[in-house]
């Protein structure tokens, strides 16, 4: 989807643990532009809503959306030393302390939702990926999660995780992802506000490539009913679908006959 954006940026050389505006306009903090640089490639999704938190952090980026309280899109560069560490990771879950209370969920939320639900709180950005890092935990912020159904979490959802993990062992990956809402969903039945449960998810991993095109990339979309033996090439679609159904704007910063190849094409992909 090409269009016509001009936004000036400039490097930072320090790193701050994280930072968040408010909106989707022009970044204007250094640091911030730095992290979010350093997660993307060919620029940050666009798209989202202009009341929408963006937050830059040292393993992932992210727009938050604070009518659904998820976030719209994560975004996250893995390499081999983020997959290959030797954290003791855990799974302790906190509201993200960075956004304000009616913007994201609480940990009490998802009580009940795993029986009733059958609902793992899945990760956006996975905490397996990031155990080479001393920011591990940040994937654990209720930002970075959703409802996500069991099947799919432990299914083709984890399948693509592992690939991209092994692909990180040979050159840096770089992922984006978020939900869908085709749908109404249930909510959780422990949640004291509003909020959305996708109805699916979208995920982009793409890799730099030395050859005709700039960019290799691969898409998938997942419905929540994807079934646990589902395989993930049942899913791959193309970044113009992923656009058209999710709303937002990959690659802008691509030339647009490049852009328009990229985004049209299934093969050549990431795997290859």
């Amino acid at each position: 989807m090409p269009r016509l954006i001009s936004i000036f940026m400039c490097l930072a050389l320090a790193v701050a643990p994280a930072i968040a505006w408010e909106g989707t306009g022009v970044i204007v903090d250094t640091q911030g532009v730095a992290l979010v640089q350093f997660h993307t490639i060919y620029g940050l999704p666009i798209g989202t809503p202009e009341t929408n938190t963006l937050i830059a952090r040292p393993i992932y980026c992210l727009s938050n959306n604070r009518e659904t309280k998820f976030a719209d899109w994560v975004a996250y560069r893995v390499d081999a030393q983020t997959v290959s560490g030797n954290s003791v990771t855990k799974r302790n879950w906190k509201a993200d302390p960075d956004l304000a209370e009616d913007e994201t969920l609480e940990p009490d939320d998802y009580r009940g939702a795993s029986d009733k639900l059958n609902t793992d709180r899945g990760h956006q950005a996975p905490l397996a990926s990031f155990k080479g890092t001393d920011y591990w935990y940040m994937t654990n912020y209720l930002s970075n999660i959703t409802p996500q159904k069991k099947d799919l979490n432990q299914g083709a959802w984890k399948a693509v995780e592992d690939q991209v993990r092994e692909l990180a062992l040979k050159q840096p990956v770089y992922v984006v992802t978020g939900p869908l809402y085709e749908r109404e969903m249930e909510a959780l039945p422990g949640a004291d506000e509003p909020h959305r449960v996708p109805s699916g998810y979208w995920k982009i991993v793409a890799v730099q490539n030395h050859g005709e095109f700039p960019l290799l990339v691969t898409a998938y979309i997942f419905d929540q009913a994807t079934g646990r033996k589902s395989t993930i090439t049942e899913h791959v679609v193309t970044v113009d679908e992923v656009e058209r159904r999710a709303g937002l704007d990959f690659f802008w910063t691509l030339p647009d006959d490049i852009e328009s190849v990229v985004e049209s094409s299934i093969s050549p992909n990431v795997w290859q």
